[in-house]
């Protein structure tokens, strides 16, 4: 069992469906108040995807992203910032293969393209986050033709450019094939240590959200990692219990569960205060942004 953990929360993803929660936060500004809000409640780590403010349409524009940032710095509330690189990463496939391939929905491009925010930010060298997310693998994204495509190549080239910008990575596993790369990785020398690694379940088509498939990836985790775990939907925080008691840390937020209860909506701080209710019932104490910073190296 973990005694010290870190809480991450996800406010706000890139599925539309999520704004049909009332405390789904859009505009920058909101987006950023619902930050500062979780890191209030207790979460040491805010995940940040951003939204096109006027349709609520998952953006890459990285003045939303430096509004955000910005926002967050300018409240004096301490907390790092983790910013998403997954977006430019899906594939719509045709039914008639090359010929109508890629399908509408697509938006596919370069592992430079998918970071471009973090490197504008960090070479502006005000807003810079303290995290930036590597999704270290391909998944069958959910029952059609949309696939998420992230080559070991596209990896490499993802890891030495945070690397160079001297942002932590925070790998994200979706399934097992997900680690053993992770492990490539290290032997590589291309990922600082402590490895950050996020074990994603229950999205489809990854890995499942149950405690054998959770076990066998903690099983096979590189030693002297850092790890946190997270599960979708109404099994988020039964999975807060279960990361802590296999020794991991949790995530919680609007990103991946919309409620904090049967048919009632939930905002990301409260789900933030549920989760540290949980941790702290199994008597484990949470750790602060600092005592984060420290356990992570952050720099």
């Amino acid at each position: 069992m973990n005694q010290d953990v870190f809480i991450t929360c996800a406010i706000t993803g890139d599925d539309t469906n999520v704004t049909k929660s009332p405390h789904c936060p859009i505009t920058p500004e909101q987006i950023a108040a619902a930050a500062v809000d979780a890191a209030t409640a207790g979460a040491a780590i805010v995940h940040i995807h951003v939204r096109e403010p006027e349709t609520g349409a998952f953006s890459m524009e990285t003045r939303h992203y430096r509004e955000v940032v910005k926002r967050i710095r300018d409240s004096k509330v301490d907390v790092i910032v983790n910013l998403t690189c997954g977006m430019g990463g899906y594939i719509v496939v045709g039914d008639r293969g090359l010929e109508n391939t890629p399908a509408p929905g697509s938006d596919f491009c370069s592992q430079e393209q998918r970071m471009r925010h973090v490197i504008e930010l960090c070479n502006e060298g005000r807003y810079r986050p303290d995290i930036a997310t590597l999704d270290c693998g391909s998944l069958n994204f959910g029952d059609g033709n949309r696939a998420y495509v992230s080559t070991p190549n596209y990896l490499r080239r993802g890891a030495e450019i945070l690397r160079e910008l001297g942002v932590k990575p925070e790998l994200e596993i979706f399934d097992t094939g997900n680690l053993w790369f992770v492990k490539q990785m290290i032997k590589e020398k291309l990922l600082p240590a402590p490895v950050l690694i996020q074990l994603c379940t229950g999205i489809p088509y990854g890995a499942p959200a149950d405690v054998g498939h959770l076990l066998a990836m903690v099983n096979s985790l590189p030693p002297d990692c850092v790890f946190s775990s997270f599960a979708i939907s109404r099994m988020q925080m039964p999975w807060v219990a279960q990361s802590v008691l296999l020794g991991g840390n949790v995530r919680v937020g609007l990103e991946d569960n919309l409620y904090l209860s049967r048919g009632v909506y939930a905002s990301n701080a409260q789900l933030v205060a549920k989760a540290r209710t949980i941790i702290e019932a199994m008597g484990a104490r949470i750790l602060s942004p600092a005592q984060t910073r420290e356990r992570l190296q952050l720099h």
